[in-house]
């Protein structure tokens, strides 16, 4: 399977990078992110866009081999302990929901949405790929990483280079894997363009 195997098929000409990006499950366990690329991915997220410029989001970066990517891991649920173990990085996504003084910060998930989409297209850039995730334990992850009460954790990304489909352990994630790609057509997703 080659990247262009999985461009999505667009109404509308897009990116490529976009077009491109794509999350698989299969994650190469032999080959390490380099530092420069997981940089570039995470200081893409620091320049996302958000409310007042507040810039609410927060990463707890974790590399396979370490003691922090085992914490992670152990409070991934069901079959997504499978996978994501073989991420070169699983980086945890957290919101800062409320500032220090107390102040709600509404937009702050959203705010780190858009942050946590702008490192993935970095990273696709960069050649490599990403798999969101909300299965997880969110209480434990805030617990294990001693997060204040003001945190909330709201997505883990797997992060890394491209394993072949066999490579995955289970039939139907490598069934997943390989599964046409597929969106809800536009006139489902926009409720009024006038």
């Amino acid at each position: 399977m080659t990247p262009q195997d999985r461009l999505a098929v667009t109404s509308a000409p897009i990116s490529e990078v976009i077009a491109g990006r794509w999350s698989p499950r299969s994650f190469d366990v032999d080959v390490e992110v380099p530092e420069e690329k997981l940089t570039a991915a995470l200081e893409a997220a620091r320049w996302a866009a958000s409310a007042s410029n507040t810039q609410p989001w927060r990463f707890i970066v974790a590399r396979r081999g370490t003691p922090q990517h085992e914490r992670v891991v152990e409070h991934l649920l069901g079959f997504n302990q499978l996978w994501a173990v073989t991420a070169a990085v699983l980086i945890v996504n957290v919101a800062e929901t409320v500032t220090e003084d107390g102040t709600e910060r509404r937009w702050a998930e959203y705010d780190l949405g858009q942050a946590s989409a702008t490192l993935a297209l970095q990273a696709h850039k960069d050649g490599l790929h990403v798999h969101q995730m909300g299965g997880f334990d969110p209480e434990g992850l805030r617990t294990e990483f001693s997060l204040d009460e003001r945190f909330r954790v709201v997505s883990v990304t797997a992060l890394g280079y491209l394993a072949a489909p066999d490579a995955l352990p289970d039939e139907k994630l490598r069934a997943r894997e390989v599964a046409p790609r597929e969106r809800k057509a536009l006139d489902e997703i926009v409720l009024v363009n006038a």
